[in-house]
């Protein structure tokens, strides 16, 4: 095997052996199998490559393009393709089902499933470090500078799994990779000086400084090979890198143990989802694969549709995002504070209720979902109490970690509150506080916004009805769409587009609720957190990641915050106090969404046809209002969509035709010029493409002659090469004055460039079209350039390096 072939091969292994920290991301490690195959495959080409041999950037380009197209052939058809056809085939399965892969990682915790978006966000970016280790160690000969990608590697591995990563057998592992690459390339480099140390000298042969030793199993006289002391120097840096971090308690415990959790880590119990922000995932868990349970609760209360559990409020619109704003935290009173501006009459007409939590192993959610508004909680651990929203957030147990609601079990006094329509509508004007902290907006808020909330309203005399109508809007008879699939912007411009749009799910609805509430001058927030969830035979209620959900909270003083629901989905249940008296189905749009409390089956059943397969495991497959953008009726991939993957797929197709293309260019321009010298050049050139290196000493009659002699060239063709040699004379060496150009001068170099090419074999001609040996010009222009850069450079610096040498050291004499 030669040199370069085995750094090939402990590049590989090299990168396959640091990829298996990631294994510990998910749960099941037979991707690291495939990942080997593909980086075989990968250093195959790229070792093809060298042997040809091509350049740098053809070789990198051949790998790239060959290492796509096995992805793609291996993931299509597992992603949701809406064509039909080889485009749809390669291209929009496999950018479905990367987006879907971008989507698990936010979605699942550590360890996550191995699903095939993971897998292929697995595999491309093990195959995009081998190319990196690849092109470091062997194509530039660099083999130290490759272990940056490798420790790219090992570090996002660590640092995603929080330390599981990060064991003593996967450092163990990225170690002795980086050394046996390191050692191949040592061993490839004193091979070229004509022999590979290691074999002891003769008897009577002496070793010089640095090579002589004394030891177990040599004797006096013995060399010590530099790759033997090597191998050695790596073992003890490796045992040093393991056993001084457990050494030393200030490490806390370094690769041997493992680190201390964040935020929501819990007890370190695997599978945990732990989003400190709950709209991190929300999206991800309305689209959820495998729907777990995330808490059980058993209540007292008469009405289960009302029994949403509110997690926190975000009650600051920033012009990017919704957020909650920071305040102050205290402790957990016995008996929570009355809620802001209820009044008596409707504290009166509500109802205590008893609910009792138990939340899964699985959910560490840092804040306490509870019924709203709660008036006390008993539940273990340390937390702590957010007046403004009412919710409870777990307190700091250490250095980097919170107290969560990770298998808690605690119970919920609440209210269930009962407020009228009239009592909605007659209520007076908000405190004038609430009324200016809730209603702000942002300067860059699109007017499209507050314009359409006030065509929209337009009629209503008070704040309830405004409220109603903007629900009714989104739920009923804007037709608007629901769909867990949209991407989920938060901005201005987000709201813009979802109003345009015209689809989107509980965030796109809440959110541009909220805002157009805020822009009427009524006091709006975003709650975040659960809906009521499944009732089961025993009598409990399971919640599960799908009833995730948003919705708006609108401020009436006498009521305190209230709950409206604008979105259109199946099994949410919409407010009594918020329904419209009147009919509100209007005929004008074609086909509209029914009212979240209607109960009617769907009239249509060839709609399911349309249905997502998540919306129809979530039963959300009911009447649904069609697109207003126009497109084709067969559906099919976008054509934004399919020139966002064919353009690059068709650069990297193109890249082995540069050469070509610039030739084609060059020979364009010196022909159309017309000069004599540009049009030699050509011929050399083109001679030299097939494989007749340029002799610049000789004249241009002899060199004429031995291109027509090497070239074997016909009379017709050999007489146009003279014609040029001739001219090329009279250019150099007549009179002034004297015309060296002719008509025909175009002419004949096409002419001999087709005799030249004309008795190659196919390959050797592919090889003269496609690769021209003339590019070495290219290099030859570069390297002048740099050259005449570098001079310059160093002759406007010249002054400075005087003046420098001329400045008294530090220290000298």
């Amino acid at each position: 095997m030669s040199g370069r072939a085995r750094v090939t091969l402990f590049a590989m292994l090299a990168t396959l052996l640091t990829s298996w920290s990631l294994a510990a991301l998910v749960d099941s490690s037979g991707w690291v199998l495939e990942a080997g195959a593909l980086l075989a495959v990968q250093g195959a080409v790229g070792a093809g490559a060298r042997r040809v041999p091509l350049g740098r950037t053809l070789t990198v380009a051949s790998q790239v393009l060959v290492s796509l197209l096995v992805l793609m052939f291996l993931f299509a058809g597992k992603g949701e393709s809406t064509g039909s056809g080889p485009m749809a085939y390669l291209v929009t399965d496999f950018g479905a089902l990367f987006q879907r892969g971008v989507q698990d990682v936010g979605e699942f915790a550590i360890p996550a499933p191995l699903t095939d978006g993971i897998r292929l966000l697995l595999l491309s970016g093990v195959l995009a470090i081998g190319l990196l280790v690849d092109l470091l160690a062997v194509t530039l000969r660099t083999a130290a500078a490759a272990g940056l990608p490798l420790l790219a590697l090992y570090s996002v591995a660590a640092g995603l799994s929080g330390g599981a990563g990060a064991s003593w057998i996967s450092f163990l592992l990225a170690g002795c990779g980086y050394l046996l690459l390191l050692l191949a390339e040592g061993r490839d480099r004193l091979a070229q000086w004509g022999r590979v140390f290691g074999a002891a000298p003769g008897a009577g042969a002496s070793s010089g400084p640095g090579y002589a030793g004394v030891g177990a199993g040599s004797g006096p006289g013995r060399a010590l090979a530099p790759v033997r002391t090597g191998r050695r120097i790596g073992a003890v840096a490796l045992g040093i890198a393991l056993a001084v971090p457990a050494a030393l308690p200030a490490l806390g415990g370094g690769l041997l143990g493992t680190q201390g959790g964040g935020a929501g880590d819990g007890s370190g119990v695997g599978g945990t989802i732990s989003a400190v922000n709950p709209l991190v995932s929300l999206q991800g868990s309305l689209n959820a694969q495998d729907n777990r349970v995330v808490l059980k609760y058993r209540t007292d209360s008469p009405q289960l549709g009302e029994q949403y559990l509110r997690i926190l409020a975000l009650d600051e619109f920033n012009g990017v995002k919704w957020e909650a704003s920071g305040r102050t935290l205290t402790d957990v009173p016995e008996r929570l504070p009355a809620p802001p501006g209820m009044s008596e009459q409707v504290r009166a007409t509500g109802t205590e209720v008893r609910t009792s939590v138990s939340a899964a192993d699985t959910y560490a959610q840092r804040y306490l979902p509870m019924p709203y508004p709660a008036m006390s909680v008993t539940i273990p651990g340390k937390w702590r109490f957010e007046p403004a929203g009412r919710t409870l957030v777990g307190d700091q147990l250490g250095r980097d970690r919170y107290q969560n609601v990770q298998g808690a079990m605690y119970t919920v006094q609440s209210l269930l509150l009962r407020p009228t329509a009239e009592q909605l509508q007659a209520a007076p004007e908000p405190n004038p506080l609430i009324k200016a902290e809730y209603t702000k907006i942002p300067d860059n808020l699109p007017a499209v916004v507050g314009d359409t909330a006030r065509q929209v309203t337009k009629g209503a005399k008070d704040d309830y009805t405004r409220a109603v109508k903007l629900q009714d809007y989104f739920a009923v008879n804007g037709g608007f769409r629901y769909d867990t699939k949209v991407a989920s912007g938060t901005g201005p411009q987000a709201i813009a587009r979802f109003l345009a749009d015209k689809e989107g799910f509980c965030i796109h609805f809440a959110f541009s609720m909220a805002a157009m509430s805020r822009s009427l001058g009524i006091p709006a927030r975003v709650a975040v957190g659960f809906t009521p969830g499944e009732k089961q035979a025993d009598g409990s209620v399971n919640v599960s990641m799908r009833d995730a959900h948003a919705w708006p909270e609108l401020y009436f003083e006498g009521v305190g915050w209230t709950r409206f629901e604008p979105t259109p989905r199946q099994g949410i249940t919409v407010p009594d106090y918020s329904r419209s008296e009147l009919p509100a189905a209007q005929p004008s749009a074609p086909a509209t969404l029914p009212s979240t409390g209607a109960t009617q089956p769907s009239a249509a059943p060839s709609k399911a046809e349309d249905c997502p397969p998540e919306a129809k495991k979530l039963g959300e497959c009911g009447v649904a209002a069609p697109r207003p953008k126009g497109g084709s009726a067969g559906g099919g991939p976008s054509l934004v969509g399919v020139l966002g993957w064919a353009l690059p797929i068709l650069a990297l197709l193109a890249l082995p035709l540069l050469p070509l293309l610039w030739r084609t260019r060059l020979r364009g321009r010196r022909l159309a010029a017309g000069q004599v010298l540009a049009a030699w050049t050509e011929l050399s050139d083109a001679a030299w493409d097939v494989g007749i290196t340029p002799d610049e000493a000789l004249s241009p009659r002899r060199a004429a002659a031995r291109v027509v002699e090497l070239g074997r060239l016909e009379p017709e063709a050999a007489q146009a090469v003279h014609r040029v040699a001739e001219a090329v004379e009279r250019s150099l060496y007549a009179p002034p004055g004297t015309e060296a150009a002719y008509d025909g001068l175009g002419t004949d170099v096409l002419l001999a460039r087709a005799a030249l090419l004309a008795p190659l074999t196919r390959t050797a001609r592919v090889r003269a079209v496609l690769l021209p040996r003339s590019g070495a010009r290219l290099r030859w222009s570069a390297a002048a350039r740099w050259s005449a850069l570098a001079t310059s450079a160093a002759a406007r610096l010249a002054p400075v390096s005087a003046l420098l040498s001329r400045l008294p050291l530090k220290g000298r004499g």
